[in-house]
């Protein structure tokens, strides 16, 4: 048995000397009175855990268990409606971006939680490029304009294949294209980026290839090219109808990449049509390539289970900056969305169970001030009727 809650066992995941490291570094305590960085990461991480609907629903979640606050670590008052809403706007959300990229170092390096599954043999990093809207309302977000009179966002998203969560995540307009905004991302050298063709831009390809970074994308229809090669699939592999090397043929293509590439055509049998990929890679595989291609849908995985489980579609703030604080993969919601994302998909690899990401946050919300081990209580949530039989039966002895 354990003296604390769920949640106080939670936060203990993230490393004191870490966050104080963060808060430092952008001195968001400075001029700090009364609500510390520290009370105000619990808060929002309490709104997400505990799905709270508002500002008022976080502040009496959290006066309710005031007797537990100081296993918190929360030693000063609870926040009340206006402190969080003050603080939301005024707080600079970079903190807690660094968290969130800083724990995320820090939770990766300590076991097998949240590495890669697949792609082992690849010694790169490996990045899945896309972006999601979240429509909001516009009389509220008037900043937020898009198409006549709808308002909606953009999250674009690299997202980390270790782990599955994102390494970069940025809001803009919705109304901005996802090539307009990758050019602007600065991806490591020496990795890999798989992307859908909204991404498609032979002069940032380039610009890519000339920092070894591997590309995997799919090519668009009305893309003209020469075929310099064809090579010869792999044996078994007869879902790859066509593999080649190729030039751009238009002379604005081959101004902006003047190399080749290499074109795979392949066919997906779930959905009776052909995928044609794009990439500069010349030694992998075409089954490889495709698999790659093919994975680029767990970003897709990504944004349905941020929308699904965490607040992300609604706003405890309507400013830009409470939005970034309030929601990896909106916006101060954004990162301590994905702060929790980090925290849950670690449980889940730590678990015996076999969680489902959607239960997990379910039954943590249910169970978020019961005093019970948390890693006991991750490997076995449910107790037999069996077992609380023999326990009544060893009391009456």
């Amino acid at each position: 048995m354990t003296n604390v809650t769920l949640f106080s066992q939670i936060l203990q995941y993230i490393p004191r000397p870490l966050f104080h490291k963060v808060v430092d570094k952008y001195k968001t305590d400075k001029h700090s009175k009364g609500i510390n960085s520290w009370t105000h990461l619990v808060s929002m991480l309490f709104c997400h855990f505990g799905k709270a609907h508002s500002i008022r629903d976080i502040s009496n979640g959290l006066r309710s268990i005031t007797g537990d606050a100081n296993h918190l670590g929360i030693n000063e008052k609870i926040p009340s409606r206006s402190s969080i809403s003050y603080i939301n706007e005024h707080r600079d959300w970079q903190m807690f971006r660094e968290l969130y990229k800083e724990l995320k170092d820090h939770l990766q390096k300590k076991g097998t939680q949240l590495k890669r599954k697949q792609f082992e043999e690849i010694d790169r990093k490996i990045f899945m490029l896309d972006s999601t809207v979240i429509s909001v309302c516009l009389n509220i977000f008037d900043w937020a304009t898009y198409k006549n009179e709808k308002g909606a966002i953009k999250l674009h998203t690299a997202l980390d294949f270790d782990g599955c969560l994102p390494s970069y995540v940025f809001m803009t307009a919705a109304s901005q294209a996802d090539v307009r905004h990758a050019r602007y991302m600065t991806l490591p050298a020496n990795s890999v980026v798989v992307m859908d063709r909204g991404y498609q831009s032979f002069k940032m390809f380039w610009e890519w290839n000339n920092r070894d970074i591997f590309f995997v994308t799919r090519l668009k229809e009305k893309i003209n090219y020469r075929s310099i090669e064809e090579v010869e699939p792999p044996e078994g592999a007869d879902y790859i109808i066509r593999d080649e090397i190729i030039e751009p043929d238009e002379e604005e293509s081959r101004k902006d990449y003047p190399g080749r590439l290499r074109r795979i055509a392949v066919y997906d049998k779930a959905q009776n049509r052909t995928i044609v990929i794009l990439t500069n890679n010349f030694t992998w595989t075409a089954g490889v390539v495709a698999e790659l291609y093919k994975q680029r849908w767990m970003v897709e995985i990504f944004f349905k289970e941020l929308k699904q489980n965490l607040k992300i579609k609604s706003f405890i703030g309507v400013n830009e900056n409470a939005m970034w604080i309030q929601t990896c993969p909106t916006v101060r919601r954004v990162w301590t969305a994905m702060i929790t994302m980090l925290l849950l998909k670690y449980f889940k690899g730590l678990a015996t169970h076999p969680w489902h990401l959607s239960n997990l946050i379910t039954f943590i919300r249910l169970n978020l001030f019961v005093k019970t081990e948390l890693r006991m209580w991750l490997n076995k949530p449910f107790w037999s009727q069996n077992e609380e039989i023999r326990k009544d039966e060893q009391l009456n002895c």
